[in-house]
């Protein structure tokens, strides 16, 4: 893990130094298309040993919004402008910085909001032993989040449930998603390798599929 750690730093500090022009550029549309609030969107999140940090990206949605943290493409609270960072992931840039000052990791689970953390138990508390990272293998298969859990909500309504939309997405995230983002995390967590992190994030900036403990993600 040292060399984790050391590979964090450098890359993270060489990243944010190139992508300078392309984060002012970003910085500036946030301001343009968005221009009732802040630039970056910032977050507690549960971090390593389960302690909280604040987590960086650019804001995609509505200010003045309440609401459940699971979104929907399509979801009202998501400016179109936003819906594109998010596609394209480039909401996550400023997470550079959160992996430079040590609170994040390339790769590992992404951190969640307390109340989902909370809910680990047994050996899938393991989990908090990790630095939360940008990417990872549950990162991967649920790349497009937002657009399956639409087509679940979308296939739900058709065939007659009359709840309401953001109550289908979460019981999908929390029935579903979740226990499968910590089912891959879980594997991430015991059987680490760097050559494995290498490929991960390649896969990540290429948008390319790999083979990850039996299954495509």
């Amino acid at each position: 893990m040292v060399l984790k750690f050391i590979f964090d730093r450098i890359v993270s500090l060489i990243g944010l130094l190139l992508l300078l022009p392309l984060l002012v550029i970003v910085t500036v549309l946030v301001k343009i298309k968005m221009p009732d609030g802040p630039v970056l969107f910032v977050q507690k999140r549960v971090g390593k040993k389960g302690k909280l940090f604040d987590c960086h990206k650019f804001r995609s949605m509505t200010v003045n919004h309440n609401g459940s943290t699971v979104s929907v493409a399509g979801d009202r609270r998501i400016t179109p402008f936003g819906a594109k960072l998010r596609h394209y992931k480039l909401d996550e840039l400023p997470e550079l910085w959160d992996v430079f000052i040590g609170n994040m990791s390339f790769v590992g689970p992404r951190p969640d909001v307390p109340g989902y953390a909370d809910k680990l138990a047994g050996k899938d508390k393991d989990l908090l032993k990790l630095r939360p990272g940008i990417t990872g293998p549950a990162t991967l298969k649920y790349r497009l989040e937002d657009e399956m859990i639409a087509e679940y909500v979308a296939k739900k309504q058709k065939e007659g449930d009359t709840r309401l939309a953001q109550e289908i997405a979460e019981e999908y995230n929390d029935t579903v998603i979740f226990p499968d983002k910590v089912r891959l995390n879980c594997y991430y967590c015991h059987n680490y390798s760097f050559m494995m992190d290498i490929k991960i994030i390649i896969a990540t900036v290429f948008g390319l599929s790999i083979k990850y403990n039996g299954e495509t993600i």
